[in-house]
């Protein structure tokens, strides 16, 4: 049995990707919530960065969200998809994810239980957003959807679950084939139960509700008090 340590759901955006991927695909596994900031939870007691996510499975450790995602890859079947081509991109797409798209990162931070006006939009971050968008256009006329390499949720489409949060928080435009993948990732099971557990989170990060309110106006708070 895996233990996964995660963060707060409403801010923790590395968290979800391996986490909604084992939910999906129904791979068993006990979640250790850890919240930011809490003096309780040392994090370097279970991951040598000290940061999540973070996989533990007896003697073994595997830190970092892509590296738990190859590391699940190998045990586990549909993680990627069976189509080499697919597989290919959507390997390339993870990795871009993982690796790019700071001012998207640093400017729209994840918060899910949000609804934010954003701040006047940089160049930078509508080049980000722009990218996003292709990436999903280009998945979906590919592979033929309803995900990003076809009929079944694979790990791209978990490495992109953050970003769709983002996109719902801060009311982001998007391409008509774009928007219509957003709402079907969210309304994945799985999505639904992290988003119902973030809007139940009580605990607020300083650094992190620091980082929502530079990002524009608050129209809704949906976080329980």
């Amino acid at each position: 049995m895996y233990d996964l340590y995660i963060a707060n759901k409403n801010y923790s955006s590395w968290s979800l990707r391996p986490w909604v991927l084992l939910r999906t695909l129904d791979i068993p596994f006990n979640e250790k919530l850890m919240p930011f900031g809490s003096s309780n939870h040392d994090f370097s007691t279970f991951s040598p960065t000290a940061r999540v996510p973070c996989l533990v499975q007896s003697d073994l450790t595997v830190w970092d969200s892509l590296s738990i995602i190859e590391y699940l890859a190998e045990r586990h079947k549909g993680v990627w998809s069976d189509n080499a081509k697919a597989r290919a991109w959507s390997r390339s797409a993870a990795a871009e994810m993982h690796s790019g798209f700071q001012a998207l990162r640093n400017d729209h931070p994840m918060s899910v239980g949000l609804r934010i006006r954003p701040a006047a939009m940089s160049q930078s971050l509508q080049k980000d957003i722009s990218r996003v968008d292709a990436l999903w256009q280009q998945g979906l006329e590919l592979f033929g959807g309803p995900f990003l390499a076809g009929e079944q949720f694979t790990a791209v489409d978990a490495f992109f679950c953050p970003v769709v949060f983002r996109f719902q928080t801060y009311g982001t435009p998007l391409s008509a084939a774009s928007e219509h993948y957003k709402t079907n990732i969210l309304s994945l099971t799985a999505m639904q139960e992290w988003q119902d557990a973030a809007l139940q989170e009580t605990w607020r990060d300083p650094e992190h509700e620091a980082e929502a309110k530079a990002a524009g106006e608050w129209t809704e708070d949906l976080r329980g008090k």
